[in-house]
């Protein structure tokens, strides 16, 4: 058995090329791609990665909670990964995006990609092309042609205005020039509004109906999260009577309970749960399963950064719906690049006209660039076994600490 040995935490935060505006956030220049990086060594010396995006620093007191929880264990027993981590959720800490890195470790010592692990085997991954702006439609229609050159057959488009008629105009427009020329879908960022640096449109269910009859009269391919990601009733309702495929799942970290139950509902007709937030790889390769038995389509959202695109790109090359649906490419130059998204990785996700291969590393299919590490990197937190018994001497005193390891012992021994 391979135990976790040490657990480290980086925060990470790349310049962005130029300033890049959020749909999802309006009002907000983002100036650089920000995330927490997790690496975990094993008594075996394999390491295993994750990433998680971040604002800030706000996990600051999240490396003493790993380390408790986790020095140790068996690094290849993902149920207990998820036990562990549902146990810090108990807390108020739902960081699902740290199991990947378990996984990353299971596949590097099998030798294999975490999707050939899952059943699936390599495969062309069509793409297409997600842009992150709210923009005019000439721009729209200048972006999408743009995309089109270098190979993309589909795109999304991102709509938040608080006029209704400009958003019909937006996709309209769009769809009237491109229309013959790309497969288009369309994100109303509905799902998690936030209001925190401008306000933000507020969707209800007639006006998502209507917003759905008119891109159905223009032809688009989908529409995602035109509603509150827990207006259940509604979501399943407009999914009912749209004309146009609709979609959502991305963060709802509850997990497989919540998702499975939405499934059940069809609250979408395209699930796109992220890994990274939707219970790690176990649940969400359950959400997959569980869509294909309902007839239902999945195609994750993939818009964290270059390591939360590695872990849903191997979902989607083993879930087998890589022929019937493409996965989202976050691009949106001049700030949004792919540079600046996998700049961590000693190899960007690029492209060959809007189509990926399968990776074929073992694991999740990257490997770290140690330079970059170092440059935009900063580790806040390393725990091991030694640092783990000073941690519990200094906070829990030698008598409470020698009574914690020894329950730990026998549990871990199957005594308990």
């Amino acid at each position: 058995m391979t135990k976790i040995a040490r657990i480290e935490l980086f925060h990470v935060a790349i310049p962005l090329p130029a300033p890049f505006y959020p749909s999802w956030i309006p009002g907000f220049p983002q100036t650089e791609n920000r995330f927490d990086l997790v690496k975990v060594t094993t008594t075996d010396g394999v390491t295993g990665y994750s990433a998680g995006p971040a604002l800030g620093r706000e996990r600051a007191g999240l490396g003493e909670l790993l380390g408790s929880y986790l020095i140790g264990e068996n690094a290849t027993d993902i149920q207990l990964i998820q036990q562990r981590l549902r146990e810090i959720a108990y807390l108020g800490w739902r960081n699902w995006w740290i199991e990947p890195a378990f996984w990353d470790i299971m596949g590097k010592m099998a030798g294999k990609p975490v999707y050939e692990i899952l059943g699936g085997k390599p495969c062309s991954v069509k793409l297409y092309a997600s842009t992150g702006e709210v923009k005019t439609p000439e721009k729209r229609i200048g972006e999408a042609e743009q995309r089109l050159a270098e190979g993309f057959s589909a795109i999304k488009l991102r709509v938040h205005s608080h006029d209704e008629a400009a958003d019909i105009a937006h996709v309209t427009e769009t769809a009237r020039v491109m229309g013959k020329e790309m497969k288009i879908g369309v994100d109303a960022n509905q799902g998690w509004r936030v209001t925190v640096v401008s306000g933000a449109p507020l969707w209800d269910l007639p006006r998502a109906r209507r917003f759905a009859d008119a891109c159905a009269d223009a032809g688009l391919a989908w529409l995602e999260e035109p509603l509150p990601m827990d207006s259940y009733d509604d979501l399943a309702e407009l999914s009912r009577v749209s004309r146009v495929p609709v979609a959502g799942g991305e963060l709802h970290s509850h997990g497989y309970p919540e998702l499975a139950m939405m499934v059940r509902r069809r609250c979408y007709s395209i699930f796109q749960p992220d890994a990274v937030f939707t219970g790690g790889i176990a649940q969400t390769w359950e959400v997959i399963r569980l869509c294909r038995e309902h007839g239902l389509l999945y195609s994750p959202h993939t818009w964290t950064n270059g390591i939360g695109f590695a872990i849903n790109l191997q979902l989607m090359a083993a879930s087998g719906y890589a022929g019937e649906k493409e996965l989202e490419y976050p691009i949106s130059p001049p700030g949004w690049t792919v540079e600046a998204r996998d700049r961590i990785l000693e190899t960007p996700f690029t492209h060959k006209r809007g189509v990926l291969e399968t990776p074929t590393l073992p694991g999740l299919g990257f490997n770290i660039d140690e330079n970059a590490l170092d440059r935009f990197g900063q580790r806040f937190f390393m725990m091991d076994k030694t640092r783990l018994v000073f941690f519990s001497l200094r906070n829990r005193g030698l008598r409470a600490s020698i009574k914690i390891d020894r329950n730990r012992k026998k549990r871990m021994a199957g005594k308990q």
